[in-house]
């Protein structure tokens, strides 16, 4: 925008320029003048209607709402003048007058719930023993921060008339509700209703009267709330506040890092007192914009978990590898050592299996929860200390598939457009993923599209919370994806929607898929897929002819063995209709982890070296030897599955894996036919877990070393949107458990490589900048130095000059043609179908509160609290036939094992189905799913399997 289009006006005697829709409380604070506030907040529409904000402007009679007023050219305004500054001061202290003197005591560690509440009930005011014998509920925040601001005092007059003392709300496991010191501000309104899209808050009476509900007038703990905390980060005066930041507000320091859980990568601040993190706060990143999830704003304190391993553990002689009973103490079956006893014997162990049977002989398990850095060197150690490729990662039991089909087909693995370009689409196609449980701020941006009129498509056999904001759900019957997208993909060639153009300058193979799809009319496939023709047609049509329009989807499209063949059919669906390379269009797979896309680039996985460059390649492989000095294996490895198929291959097998290094990643939950994984797991001759729990795989291992968890390293993690972000330590790793880097080079050097990387965070400088060259280019423009002063940049980024490039395939697609290949996809059923002994389908994924295998939320006191046990869902009318109940106990058995757990009821849930989340160890969903893989991408079939459902 040209200086001419800016609009000038004065503030406080100094000329100021305003961008057009900017309010003068906005362009006040992009110039350094912060005008008082409380009732607004950046990120949040204005309401003005607490007034602190008010200002007076030249030739108006009344004072303004600075927060809601728009400046006009050469409009002269003053913030600090006598009039504006008396009626900002007298706002604040009406304000203050009402708020409790110090708040609720809350005893340090109450005898039991009746305590708490009896206390926090009744006690008001300063308590006889003193401040220090107590903490002390709500600190009064951004009220009491322009108090002092402002020098305003409470006269005694003022203060006789404060309102009565009211029952806090003590019920919500993670945030307590105080409406003494409510001010009616509405911004946990706007935030719940406008910002996250929840619904839950709303306001109820009127005048002094009015204060903030939930839902119908329901104590926090029994809403329908979904913990993100939004409304405590908007609240300004600790009316709504986060226990663990009850009391005291000093903190010693504050760290700016990444959200550790799911692929959104939210900027976080840890807030750290008392060396423990006892606070987040969301921070303006620029996926999350301070928004954040259950996980990410009270998930945290799992790193001080008395379960942390702290020093290294060695298995005992002669102890057996088998699953510990419940409650089994570790010192039985391991013992302490020190870090040279360990790992040496780790290492140790791994190349004395290498001289005796050949590199195919060792495997390892990189993770996808660390940074790019770990990643890179984790690859790297095996391919040049082990000799092979048999390397993987948790995207093998995620988007294997996706990116099997995106490199075939546009020739690249990554998103191509972030996650927030929804606010550019008028139509927002979500298949086979549940956002507002497995990346609820992502989903934020998904409602807030729909509450400005962008159309939702939600495709899914379950209808889930995003359903309550779409425009059509299509409910189609588990395993009939491909049915569903070619029905699709016929309708838009046969009411000719196909965007010729697109197709004539940038498609390859457009010809056979349309012969292909001559068969696929949604009349043919309606009874397959379950959805009527009409309501297919009318969804065709609206993609096709929506002016931009954007897939998004989860592992309820990867994880089948047709889950390549389903990608294949999205991309055909963007290409026709020429929905790509544009804001607001596009292909996105959300990733799971918080660093799966990154550790995907960085190489691990096993037919790929760094930026998907594959290892049979020989142009590629000569180049990797040149760089690292070491010869490599020109032969792809073994994924995730195969090579534990492996370790229970016959001793003769020349490739039978005997020997694993795991770091971060926990196959004996994650992997499918679990009773196969941990059989495996536990036949290895030497296995090494590297981690911060004693996983339930660290308990088959031989050799168990101490790692660091997110929040106490340096690192970089790569998001969902191709976003390279910097993380920094908050706290030291807990005893002797050691940072992830340093344990690498350890058994590098173990292992005979001579590595020289610095044991502090030039270190991790070091290995970024290695990382930075092999990855050819993507990243070339993201040094270390532009990462430590901009901490988010999108790849693929050029230069140093480069901003980067959110949007990808604008002119050209990263294929040897330049254009998007389509690939037709046939039926194929799942691998198995229920019959008369397994009736019903069983799906798998993940719930809101808990995450991945559980090792880490499952270990926060918070969301343990919120989500304690394990249930599995059905609707209500399966629930009848089967003659169970909600609440009750129900076993869940497949043809590989059974669990126990209890019911819920959802009626989101189709008929002849049953959900289980697999975070849960005491019943896990992995006993029962399939180990079937997809051919292309080698992905299991954790989406469906047969199963039986009885009373336990």
């Amino acid at each position: 925008m040209n200086a001419p289009d800016l609009i000038a006006f004065e503030l406080d005697g100094e000329t100021l320029r305003a961008w057009p829709g900017e309010s003068l409380w906005q362009a006040a604070l992009r110039h350094g003048v912060e005008i008082p506030h409380l009732c607004h907040t950046e990120g949040l529409r204005p309401d003005g209607n607490c007034r602190s904000c008010v200002v007076e402007i030249d030739g108006e009679r009344t004072l303004a709402p600075s927060c809601c007023r728009a400046p006009t050219p050469g409009m002269q305004v003053r913030a600090q003048s006598p009039r504006a500054r008396a009626a900002q001061r007298m706002v604040v202290e009406l304000l203050l007058a009402d708020m409790p003197d110090a708040g609720y005591q809350w005893l340090d560690e109450p005898e039991d719930e009746d305590a708490t509440e009896k206390i926090a009930y009744s006690a008001y005011g300063t308590s006889a023993g003193g401040q220090n014998d107590h903490k002390f509920i709500g600190q009064h925040g951004e009220l009491n921060q322009w108090a002092e601001r402002l020098q305003v005092q409470v006269r005694p007059a003022l203060a006789a008339l404060r309102r009565a003392p009211l029952a806090p709300d003590l019920s919500h496991p993670a945030m307590a509700v105080q409406l003494d010191a409510c001010i009616q501000c509405g911004r946990c309104v706007r935030a719940c209703r406008e910002s996250q899209v929840n619904g839950v808050i709303g306001m109820a009476l009127r005048g002094a009267d009015a204060r903030p509900v939930f839902d119908l007038d329901d104590p926090m703990g029994l809403s329908t709330c979904v913990g993100c905390g939004e409304c405590v980060q908007a609240c300004p005066t600790g009316a709504l506040s986060a226990k663990p930041l009850v009391g005291s507000q000093a903190m010693d320091r504050s760290v700016d890092s990444v959200c550790p859980f799911c692929g959104v990568g939210c900027l976080v601040t840890w807030q750290v007192r008392g060396e423990k993190i006892v606070g987040v706060q969301g921070r303006d990143g620029p996926a999350n914009e301070g928004r954040l999830c259950v996980k990410g704003r009270f998930g945290f304190d799992y790193i001080h978990h008395p379960d942390r391993l702290t020093a290294p553990l060695i298995r005992k002689p002669g102890v057996p590898k088998r699953m510990p009973e419940p409650g089994a103490d570790w010192r039985d079956t391991f013992r302490e050592a020190s870090w040279d006893e360990a790992l040496a014997l780790a290492a140790g162990g791994l190349l004395q299996l290498r001289s005796a049977h050949g590199p195919k002989a060792l495997a390892g398990f990189g993770s996808a929860k660390g940074s790019n850095e770990e990643a890179y060197l984790f690859q790297k150690l095996v391919r040049t200390g082990f000799g092979s490729n048999n390397v993987d990662h948790c995207t093998r039991l995620c988007h294997a598939s996706s990116v099997a089909a995106l490199l075939e087909g546009v020739g690249s693995a990554a998103v191509s457009n972030p996650v927030r370009d929804v606010e550019f689409s008028d139509l927002i196609f979500v298949i086979g993923s549940n956002p507002t449980s497995n990346h609820p701020v992502a989903a934020t941006w998904m409602k807030n599209a729909a509450q400005r009129g962008a159309k939702i498509v939600l495709a899914d056999p379950r209808i889930t919370d995003l359903g309550a904001h779409a425009w059509r759900t299509l409910r189609f019957r588990a395993d009939s994806d491909v049915a569903l997208l070619n029905a699709l993909l016929h309708a838009v060639i046969d009411e000719g929607l196909v965007n010729e153009a697109f197709v004539r300058e940038r498609v390859e193979g457009f010809d056979e898929l349309r012969a292909h799809l001559a068969a696929f009319s949604p009349e043919a496939m309606a009874p397959i897929c379950g959805i009527a023709a009409p309501l297919l047609r009318e969804v065709a049509r609206a993609f096709a002819s929506a002016k931009n329009a954007m897939i998004l989807w989860g592992m309820g499209v990867s994880q089948h063995v047709h889950g390549t063949d389903n990608v294949r059919c999205l991309i055909a669906l963007a290409a026709i209709t020429g929905q790509i390379g544009r804001p607001g269009t596009g292909l996105h797979p959300l990733r799971g982890q918080n660093n799966v896309q990154g550790a995907s680039d960085a190489g691990l996985i096993p037919m790929m070296l760094p930026n998907y460059q594959r290892v049979d390649d020989p142009g590629a492989l000569a180049w990797f030897e040149n760089f690292w000095g070491q010869p490599l294996d020109g032969e792809p490895g073994y994924t995730v599955v195969e090579i534990l198929h492996k370790a229970l291959a016959p001793d003769a097998d020349p490739h039978k894996i005997r020997g694993m290094y795991i770091m971060g990643e926990n196959p004996a939950m994650s992997d499918p036919d679990l009773n196969h994984a941990r059989h495996a797991l536990g036949s290895l001759s030497h296995l090494v877990v590297q981690d911060i729990f004693l996983t339930e795989t660290a308990w088959l291992a031989d050799v168990v070393l101490p790692a660091s968890s997110w929040m106490e390293k340096t690192g970089t993690a790569s998001n969902t949107d191709r976003m390279v972000q910097l993380g920094r330590p908050a706290v030291a790793p807990p005893g002797d458990a050691r940072a992830d880097l340093w344990i690498l080079q350890q058994m590098a050097a173990g292992m005979g490589l001579d590595w020289h990387y610095p044991g502090d965070e030039s270190g991790v400088a070091a290995v970024y900048e290695e990382m930075r060259l092999a990855m050819h280019g993507a990243i070339a423009g993201i040094t270390w130095d532009r990462l430590l002063c901009e901490g988010s940049v999108t790849y693929p980024c050029l230069s140093l000059e480069d901003p980067g490039q959110p949007i990808v395939f604008r002119e050209r697609f990263p294929t040897a043609s330049g254009r998007v290949r389509l690939v037709p996809a046939g039926l194929v059923p799942g691998d198995e179908q229920p019959d008369a002994d397994y009736p019903l389908v069983l799906i798998t994924g993940r719930q809101l509160e808990h995450w991945h295998t559980g090792s880490m939320t499952r270990r926060s006191e918070v969301l343990d609290a919120i989500e304690p046990v394990a249930t599995a869902s059905m609707n209500a009318a399966e629930m009848a036939r089967l003659g169970l109940v909600a609440g009750g106990r129900a076993r869940i058995a497949s043809r590989r094992g059974s669990v126990e757990l209890m019911l819920r009821r959802d009626d989101g849930t189709p008929d002849g189905t049953v959900f289980l989340p697999f975070a849960y160890r005491e019943a896990a969903a992995n006993l029962l799913t399939n180990s079937a893989l997809d051919p292309f991408g080698k992905i299991p079939e954790f989406k469906y399997c047969a199963v039986r459902v009885a009373k336990a």
